[in-house]
């Protein structure tokens, strides 16, 4: 395994911030929806994805940093005995190049973890250990729910299911698809923390979405029907004649499942005036007769 602050391109004593801008940074780069059918990518987001699991956890980190755990976030050398112990059942033998004679993986633990055999001579039970994951998914797919798919550091995929209004930052956990147990023990669980990548309009604030809406002037001054985008398409609203800048609409129901309540946000859509890109003489004249002996200071409030 490579070294995890050379893959994400950080120095060692880079903090959480610049550890996770680097990651986002790669992820949105090696992204595999972003490059189809090319394995080496898919290979180093992979990598990326692991050295941010080691990186992003302060004990994994410190762990690495003392040299107590590798790359990939394995036990050194414990880590061997643990993964013989739950595939032979704590009775894989190893033998003693110094002193002759073999020794089996439970022996080992025996030492380690001051646990040997129980009465009965039944086997040490130990549960797996938890093991945690990133996964970076679309605003979208965070708002209305999705299924993605995580690969993990030796090839195998989780499929993880996107719970509808899920949060940037937010943790899923898979159950007992962790590391497997010893001596009958249960597996651990898998932990992946959820990264939401920013739309170009859509704001989230709570459970509720936020959005700036473009209107001409005459839309403005008069009302009309106009189209606005949401999470789940696009409606038709009114705009209320004489509205201005600033103006917000609500549309209820239209925002985030709150994850407590279970109940949905509203959207609110907030009015901008916008005059067209290039001058128009017609438009410019109807104002400058219009303006004429008119008394309105729009700044009258603020006392200017």
């Amino acid at each position: 395994m490579k070294d995890p602050y050379q893959v994400l391109g950080v120095a060692r004593d880079a903090d959480q911030n610049a550890i996770k801008k680097a990651f986002r940074k790669l992820a949105k780069k090696l992204h595999p929806d972003l490059n189809p059918g090319n394995k080496k990518v898919e290979q180093e987001f992979k990598e990326v994805n692991v050295a941010y699991d080691l990186l992003s956890d302060p004990k994994k980190r410190e762990r690495f940093d003392r040299g107590e755990i590798d790359a990939s976030g394995a036990e050194r050398p414990e880590r061997s005995f643990y993964r013989a112990y739950a595939e032979g059942g704590g009775n894989t033998k190893y033998r003693d190049a110094e002193f002759g004679g073999e020794f089996s993986a439970e022996d080992i633990l025996s030492e380690l973890f001051g646990r040997g055999r129980s009465r009965g001579g039944r086997s040490t039970r130990m549960r797996g250990e938890d093991v945690n994951y990133s996964l970076t998914v679309s605003f979208l797919e965070a708002a209305n729910g999705a299924k993605k798919r995580v690969t993990l550091a030796d090839g195998k995929t989780l499929d993880v299911t996107i719970p509808p209004g899920t949060e940037d930052g937010q943790t899923l956990r898979l159950k007992a698809q962790g590391l497997p147990g010893v001596g009958g023990g249960p597996a651990g669980d898998a932990y992946v923390e959820i990264h939401v990548e920013p739309h170009p309009f859509f704001n989230r604030k709570d459970s509720n979405i936020h959005l700036d809406l473009p209107v001409t002037l005459p839309e403005a001054v008069l009302g009309a029907s106009v189209t606005v985008p949401t999470i789940d398409g696009n409606v038709s609203i009114k705009v209320p004649p004489g509205s201005n800048t600033g103006t917000t609409l609500r549309l209820k129901g239209r925002g985030l499942v709150d994850r407590k309540t279970r109940e949905r946000g509203d959207q609110y859509v907030t009015l901008k005036v916008v005059l067209p890109d290039k001058p128009d003489a017609e438009l410019k004249q109807f104002l400058e007769r219009w303006s004429a002996g008119q008394g309105y200071d729009p700044r009258a409030k603020l006392g200017t």
